[in-house]
C-alpha cells in the first residue's frame, strides 16, 4: 500500500478550502455569539460511558473505541459533540437558568453518514439548555436557517417531525424487542409492505395508525390529516400542536416547511420536535437538530435541551473559492530599515510575502500585485514591475 494513502472517506483540506472553512467558522461563531451563545471546547477523547450517556445505539455504532493506557478503561473518539455539551451544562457549569452553548471541532465516524460525507466532519453546533418551551425550539431552528444562509445557501426547506408521535402511536403495543426494532426500521425506511407483515395480528385500532405513519409526509396539511388517523393521546396531540405552531411561524417568515411524521432519526434520545434543513442541490440534510430533554439525566441533572449541528466541510464542498488576496512581495534584504518596513506593512493589515532573490512563489490564496522597494534609503510600495521613478 502506498504510504501516503488515507483511509476511505478521510481527506486533507487544502489551502483554498481550508481558508473558506475558517472564514465560515469565524462568521458563524460570531453570529451565534450575538444571540448569547458561549463557546466551549470539549476534549477529543472521553471515557465511553460518559461519551455515550443517554444517546442510544446509533451513536455507539458510530464511535471509534480504544483502551486508555493510563486507566485501562475504554475511551471513545467523539462522533458527536452534543453529549459533551450536555455534560458540561449539567456537571460543570451547574447553572440554574437558560444556558446557551456553541462549539466547533472535528468528530470522527466509523461510517460516513451521507452520499458524499466525510468520516471526519468539522462539526459546528449550538445547544440551548434550561427552557422546555417552543421559544427555544424556534430560536434554534432560526439560528440553523440563518447559519446556512450566511454560508451562501438560498431556497432552503425545513423538515419537521416529533419523536413523541411514533412513541405515542406505539404506546401500549405488546411486542417483543426484536419485533419492535424491526417495526422501527421499517418505519424509518417507509417500507409499507414489511410493516404490514410485522403488524399482522395486531388489533385494528393499533395497526391502522402504525401503517398510516408511512404516508404522513408532505406540506403542513399533513398535520390535519394526522389528527384524523392517529390516536387521540396526550403525547400525540401535544406534538401535533407544537408542529403546527412552529410551521406557521416559519411559513410567516417565508420559509418552505415540510412534514415527515415517520422520521425516526434519533428515536432513542430525541424527546420532542426534530428538524432537518435541505437545499435543492444537495442530496443530504445540511443541518439537523431537535429536542433531547432527558440526556442530562445521565450526568445527574436532567435539563430541557434543544440544539442543532452541521458540518462546515460539507457546507463549503463545491462552493466557489474566494478570490486570491492581494499581497506585497518583499525581497529578503539586510539593508537598514527593511525589517521595520515589512513589520509596519503587516501591522497595517497588509500581507507581505518575503522571498529570496530569484525565488518562485506559487499560491492559490495570494497574488503578488505590489512590491516593496527602496530608493535613497527610503522604503515604499509600488506596483509589481513598475519602473523606479525616484
Amino acid at each position: 500500500m502506498t504510504a501516503w494513502l488515507l483511509p476511505e472517506r478521510f481527506s486533507d483540506v487544502l489551502p483554498s478550502e481550508a481558508a473558506a472553512i475558517e472564514a465560515l467558522r469565524r462568521m458563524l461563531l460570531d453570529h451565534v455569539a450575538s444571540h448569547g451563545y458561549e463557546l466551549v471546547i470539549p476534549p477529543l477523547l472521553e471515557f465511553v460511558d460518559s461519551l455515550l450517556s443517554g444517546t442510544g445505539q446509533d451513536l455507539d455504532l458510530q464511535t471509534f473505541k480504544l483502551v486508555d493506557q493510563v486507566s485501562g478503561r475504554a475511551l471513545g473518539l467523539r462522533a458527536d459533540m452534543t453529549p459533551q455539551a450536555a455534560r458540561i451544562d449539567a456537571h460543570l457549569l451547574n447553572r440554574q437558568g437558560i444556558v446557551r452553548l456553541c462549539y466547533c471541532g472535528s468528530v470522527v465516524h466509523t461510517h460516513a453518514q451521507g452520499v458524499y460525507a466525510t468520516r471526519e466532519p468539522l462539526q459546528f453546533g449550538v445547544e440551548c439548555y434550561g427552557h422546555g418551551g417552543l421559544e427555544a425550539d424556534l430560536e434554534v431552528q432560526r439560528l440553523a436557517l440563518r447559519s446556512l444562509q450566511l454560508a451562501g445557501f438560498q431556497g432552503l426547506a425545513l423538515g419537521l417531525s416529533d419523536a413523541r408521535l411514533v412513541r405515542g402511536v406505539l404506546g401500549g403495543l405488546v411486542a417483543g424487542p426484536a419485533r419492535l426494532s424491526a417495526m422501527l426500521e421499517a418505519l424509518a425506511r417507509k417500507d409499507v409492505a414489511r410493516l404490514g407483515q410485522l403488524t399482522q395480528g395486531l388489533p385494528q385500532a393499533q395497526r391502522d395508525p402504525i401503517l398510516a405513519l408511512c404516508d404522513l409526509y408532505g406540506d403542513v396539511s399533513v398535520l390535519e390529516q394526522a389528527r384524523k388517523v392517529l390516536p387521540r393521546r396526550d403525547a400525540v396531540e401535544q406534538a401535533l400542536g407544537d408542529l403546527d405552531r412552529l410551521a406557521r411561524a416559519h411559513a410567516a417568515a417565508g420559509c418552505e416547511v415540510q412534514i415527515d411524521l415517520a422520521d425516526m432519526r434519533g428515536y432513542h434520545y430525541h424527546t420532542g420536535v426534530i428538524f432537518a434543513i435541505y437545499a435543492k442541490d444537495r442530496p443530504d440534510a445540511l443541518a439537523r437538530g431537535g429536542r433531547y430533554d432527558e440526556i442530562g439525566a445521565s450526568f445527574g441533572r436532567s435539563r430541557p435541551a434543544t440544539g442543532f449541528s452541521l458540518d462546515l466541510r460539507e457546507l463549503v464542498r463545491g462552493a466557489a473559492m474566494a478570490r486570491p488576496r492581494a499581497a506585497v512581495r518583499a525581497q529578503w534584504s539586510e539593508q537598514p530599515g527593511y525589517a521595520g518596513a515589512v513589520r509596519a506593512l503587516r501591522d497595517s493589515g497588509e500581507v507581505v510575502i518575503e522571498l529570496p532573490a530569484g525565488a518562485r512563489f506559487e499560491s492559490d490564496g495570494f497574488r503578488l500585485d505590489r512590491e516593496l522597494a527602496c530608493t535613497d534609503g527610503k522604503w515604499f510600495v509600488r506596483a509589481c514591475g513598475e519602473a523606479d521613478a525616484r
